[in-house]
């Protein structure tokens, strides 16, 4: 018997090599005049900027352009949002990583009614009901880990001791358009690949062992975990096949964020959010440096506790899958899969907690803030010392 689940809202997707020619038809579909939203410095540096202005010229299409550095703040989303308020922009595009894409989401969210995205965000906010209208919005990545192009979250940080990282969160704010274009990826350094690649890998396997998983949500993990298997270091090495490998990765990325906007995430993202919030950690870093940890800690959590939890048999598929072989018993596979972990941390250079300035001291107030909604669906409830353990084995 099949379980009742739901799907939400999804984003129309154009995938391939190539495909960011199709942008300048996608947002005439919305009227003349556009916001590009972006990064500070690689998409702006690449042929393909100058060749997208020449072409929406070409298709009579206004533009305004404003740029993201860093995680965004919900200071420079106000700011954005009064900057082009009344400016009769007909659709946001956001090119670049998750931030930009977070960025201009939020943007298009807000961009017809002015409020402050502080009204809406969870946790800290008056907590407004949302209604729209949004701005159409087309999210175009320029790197593979976030997923945030299919997805309904905004997330917004206020970094430093009171800081915060929570979601502006709502159906309406999901992309029209997911646009996915491998060729897009070519600029990345190996650090931002290892970063992205690892936090999609992250997000593929807490959605795998959710508990909000289900049939169509595994099969989407599964497959993706395939594409991470084949692209991730063909790409981060740069070989004759990186090609082959950025697209594996935009694919993978893609499905990660599709499976986690049904599913929730688990232990690695609950600590993302307070750790991204009170030290200046990149996302994609902290999935990559906790994953292995997190799901060692997870299997011993089961081991000890839940024994039948089905998260115990997906993380033995987890290991097929990536070592694409057949195991004995599931404790031969565990092993497999977190050996395989701990070596891609140290094979993609992966910093260490420590390398951003946290210590040990730390833990307290990062374990007392990590139980958002991220934690509420990882497998089992973890008890505060094995969070904190996660926490010290990469420190």
């Amino acid at each position: 018997m099949i379980q009742p689940f739901s799907i939400a809202r999804l984003p129309r997707i154009e995938f391939g090599a190539g495909s960011i020619s199709k942008l300048p038809s996608l947002i005439a579909q919305y009227g003349n005049r556009v916001l590009l939203v972006t990064g500070q410095r690689s998409f702006l540096n690449s042929l393909h900027w100058p060749t997208l202005l020449a072409a929406l010229e070409q298709a009579e299409i206004g533009w305004e352009h404003t740029r993201i550095d860093d995680e965004p703040s919900p200071q420079r989303v106000d700011e954005a949002v009064r900057q082009f308020q009344g400016k009769d922009i007909t659709a946001v595009v956001g090119i670049g990583g998750g931030s930009v894409l977070d960025a201009a989401k939020a943007i298009a969210g807000l961009l017809h009614i002015g409020d402050s995205v502080m009204d809406y965000l969870e946790g800290v906010g008056p907590e407004k009901p949302y209604h729209g209208p949004a701005a159409p919005f087309i999210a175009v990545p320029t790197t593979a880990g976030t997923g945030s192009e299919a997805t309904k979250n905004a997330v917004l940080s206020v970094r430093g001791p009171a800081g915060f990282k929570k979601s502006f969160r709502h159906d309406l704010l999901v992309p029209e358009y997911a646009l996915l274009d491998p060729d897009l990826l070519a600029n990345c350094s190996q650090p931002q690949i290892a970063a992205n690649a690892m936090d999609a890998l992250t997000q593929l396997l807490e959605s795998y062992v959710s508990i909000k998983a289900n049939p169509l949500t595994d099969a989407l993990a599964e497959s993706g975990l395939n594409a991470v298997r084949e692209g991730l270091f063909a790409w981060y090495e740069g070989s004759e096949e990186a090609a082959a490998g950025r697209s594996h990765m935009a694919y993978a990325a893609l499905l990660s964020g599709v499976c986690l906007a049904q599913t929730g995430l688990g232990s690695v993202h609950g600590l993302a959010s307070p750790l991204g919030a009170f030290f200046p950690i990149p996302h994609g870093v902290v999935c990559g440096t906790l994953v292995g940890v997190a799901t060692r800690v997870n299997l011993a959590a089961l081991r000890e506790r839940d024994p039948e939890n089905p998260a115990w048999r997906k993380y033995a598929r987890a290991a097929e899958i990536l070592h694409r072989q057949h195991y004995a018993d599931f404790g031969e596979a565990h092993a497999a899969l977190l050996g395989l972990l701990d070596d891609w941390t140290e094979q993609l250079a992966l910093p260490r907690l420590s390398a951003y300035g946290i210590q040990e001291s730390d833990f307290a107030q990062v374990v007392a803030h990590s139980r958002g909604s991220s934690m509420k669906t990882n497998p089992l409830v973890l008890r505060d010392a094995e969070i904190a353990a996660v926490l010290k084995q990469r420190l």
